[in-house]
Order: structure tokens, then sequence, then C-alpha cells
């Protein structure tokens, strides 16, 4: 008797627990989401490569993505390796297309031979939406004023480190950029934001941009279009030899 009693509790009890892992399980689902189900997007085989949704700006093979300010094409001058520099003095070059949003990869060194010092080291810059600039420098033992030095947000953010690579190594740029909004007036309603590593190592945090960059001058904010073009820089005479670039791809956010 003692034993059919024992049964029928044991039966009891597994049904009771059956019932509250069911009344869990209904419980777990009114905070489940199903849809809409994120778009499969291919990673490149290492952290450099484009993933299958990315936009090629720069692979090596031409340079069909680029023209200058005054739609003509652009200096870019193709080295033995696949990389480029920008000849002096033909210009900015930028995209044919315009982003907002983005993630955006590039490749960049400056020069193995050391010539000049502080700004003329290699010195070109990346802008975003042709405004905000992200430095390009040799700072690999090169003081100068720490935010215009590579990794700086021009004149805006000193980079949370100093990680570049020695002159003449190949180094990397990975921004992750929020474009600003206005209002129908022009009035800022959010400002840009931009989470920058470089060669691996977080060097800017989601940081507000202030406006655009200027060498002389506050940064400030005038009204634009939600998507503008890239734009890499031209530095001219003296900004010393030419920074090279490569592998440069993009993804709209």
């Amino acid at each position: 008797m003692k034993l059919v009693c024992f049964s029928i509790a044991m039966f009891c009890f597994a049904a009771a627990k059956a019932q509250n892992v069911d009344s869990l399980v209904k419980e777990a689902a009114k905070t489940e989401v199903w849809t809409p189900v994120p778009a499969v997007v291919t990673p490149g085989k290492t952290s450099s490569d484009a993933p299958s949704d990315a936009i090629i700006l720069y692979n090596g093979s031409n340079a069909d993505a680029w023209k200058t300010k005054k739609g003509t094409a652009p200096g870019i001058v193709k080295q033995a390796d696949g990389s480029f520099i920008i000849e002096k003095g033909t210009g900015d070059i930028i995209t044919k297309q315009a982003f907002g949003n983005c993630q955006l990869h590039v490749e960049w060194r400056s020069p193995a031979e050391i010539a000049g010092s502080s700004q003329t080291r290699g010195n070109s810059g990346i802008f975003l939406m042709g405004r905000y600039e992200l430095q390009v420098l040799d700072s690999y033992e090169n003081p100068t004023y720490v935010n215009g030095q590579a990794g700086s947000i021009y004149k805006q953010y000193i980079p949370l480190v100093n990680a570049c690579r020695k002159p003449g190594e190949w180094q990397s740029y990975d921004i992750i950029f929020t474009a600003p909004k206005f209002d129908a007036n022009g009035k800022l309603i959010s400002p840009a934001y931009i989470t920058v590593l470089q060669n691996g190592v977080l060097i800017q945090n989601h940081v507000a941009i202030k406006g655009s960059s200027e060498w002389i001058g506050a940064p400030s904010y005038t009204a634009h279009a939600p998507k503008e073009s890239l734009v890499i820089q031209d530095h001219g005479k003296d900004g010393g030899i030419a920074a090279g670039f490569r592998n440069i791809w993009i993804r709209e956010l």
C-alpha cells in the first residue's frame, strides 16, 4: 500500500513539475521575438577582408569609385604592391557614392623613408561626409600636438592611446560612424558619433563630433544632406612624402 501511495505521489509530483515547466515556457515565449530575421552576411576570411555586403572602394584593381571635387579623374598613383598614393597637388579624392551611417575599413601606411617632423610626416586624413576628419599621420616616435596625431578626430579628440606601427608598416582603421541629424530648419538635432579601432586597438570610443574639422578656429555644424561623399586628403607640399592606402571598403548601416 505504501508503494502504491508513493507511486501516486511521484506521478502527481511529475505532473505538477511538467505543468510548471510548461507554464514557464509560455511565460518565456511572451518576450521572444522571431521577426524580422537578420539578413545573412558572410564575413571575410580575416578581420580585414570585406564581408559579403560591403561596397569595395579600393582593392588594388581600379579606382573607379573615386573622383576629385571637380569631377575629374583622381590623382591616384598605383604602386607595385597594388596600394596607391595621391599625387601631390592633384587634390583630395572623393567617392562617387554618398554615405551616411557606416562601417568603414581603411588600411594605410606612412612612408618608410622618414622626412620632416610633426605634421610633415605622411600627413593625410579621412573625412567622413567630407567634413569630419580622422587624422592620418606618422605618429611613431614623432611628437606633435596630440589632438592632431594619428587617430585623433582632428583638433577635437585625442586618441585614447598611440597604437601606431613603425613607418612603412601597414596599419588599419576600423570605423563606426553615425551621421548627424538636422531638422527642417537646419538646426542640429543630434551630433555625429564615431568609434575607431587602430590596428585592433580602441582609440576613439563613441565620441560626439563637435562639428566640421577646422585647422583654424572652433568646429561647428552646418546642415547638410543625410549622405555625403567620403574624402581622402591630398595634403599638398607640406605633408611630406605621401601616405599610402589599400583595402578600403564600407558597409552602409
